[in-house]
């Protein structure tokens, strides 16, 4: 049997007030709609529910029966659904955040950091992982949102860009490059290269610069955590090219970076399923982040480092 939510408020407002036509005013209706309706639950229920005179509306003992039943009832989906708006409106409970490692270590902290201050009542979660897993994530509902490297065309994410920032080249200290300010692309033929390999979301981007340029890249070696670069470095096995969000340099190292020029950036976005909404909580998230992606670009814009 289908009986719709309409047919039993009607029901019950008769059953209190006794009348069809003040159950009508009070729930703006007509008399003759709230009467059809009544009986259009009659006839599903297959039991008679009120007795009608000219004067008055009298309940059956059936009707008396389900009234007080759906008294309690209604009462009860009422309040499920004021709680429901509650929840939805609260800033609290627990938001999942996947972003790759060196977002992870060099963004994420501050943003955790500042999700406590203003939001006690929400946990921030953080799911930290190489780029093609926090796609796959986001993908699969396993988190509310992500931090990636521009995925390119990826028509089922929703993305926003919060960071644009420059690839920079890592030296020794002793290397020819370290008197320079700044290193061409093109300055890197035949250079010994340590990269990241292609877990990072940054080595696509990066391949891409070195064949526009017409490096022809000597890569000795290929790593899959972004902190292993410097102690590569370090040692003497090659140098490096990292995106600006990997610094600072290790202290006490006889490490430097050098701007790239022609300037190459990756561009760093907020990520969700598109038609997916996001629950309060994780929308004061979503701006969190990309509040302290904008205070992380106000601090470099005076630093020689990061300008075109």
């Amino acid at each position: 049997m289908n009986y719709s939510l309409r047919q039993l408020k009607v029901f019950v407002t008769v059953a209190r007030v006794k009348s069809f036509s003040r159950a009508g005013e009070s729930i703006g209706l007509s008399q003759s709609a709230v009467s059809h309706s009544v009986k259009e639950l009659e006839h599903q229920t297959g039991v008679r529910l009120l007795d009608r005179t000219t004067r008055e509306v009298v309940l059956t003992e059936a009707g008396q029966q389900l009234a007080a039943r759906l008294d309690r009832l209604l009462d009860e989906l009422n309040g499920t659904l004021r709680e429901a708006g509650r929840v939805g409106q609260q800033l609290m409970g627990t938001v999942r955040v996947a972003a790759s490692q060196t977002i992870s270590a060099h963004l994420i902290p501050q943003c955790i950091a500042d999700s406590n201050r203003r939001y006690p009542e929400i946990d921030f979660v953080l799911h930290d992982r190489p780029q093609q897993w926090v796609l796959e994530s986001i993908r699969q509902g396993e988190v509310d949102f992500g931090i990636v490297i521009d995925p390119g065309a990826a028509t089922d994410l929703q993305c926003e860009t919060v960071l644009a920032e420059p690839f920079l080249l890592l030296c020794r200290s002793d290397h020819p490059f370290a008197g320079r300010s700044a290193v061409n692309w093109q300055d890197l033929q035949q250079q010994r290269l340590v990269l990241q390999d292609y877990a990072s979301g940054s080595r696509p981007l990066i391949d891409a610069a070195l064949s526009g340029f017409a490096v022809k890249a000597n890569i000795v070696q290929e790593i899959g955590h972004p902190a292993t670069l410097f102690p590569m470095v370090e040692s003497g096995i090659g140098i490096s090219i990292l995106p600006a969000l990997a610094l600072p340099l290790p202290q006490g190292s006889h490490l430097q970076v050098k701007r790239l020029t022609p300037v190459v950036e990756r561009q760093l976005m907020l990520a969700r399923r598109k038609n997916r909404s996001l629950s309060t909580a994780a929308e004061a998230l979503w701006e969190v982040v990309r509040h302290q992606a904008g205070q992380l670009t106000a601090l470099r814009e005076n630093d020689p480092l990061y300008q075109k």
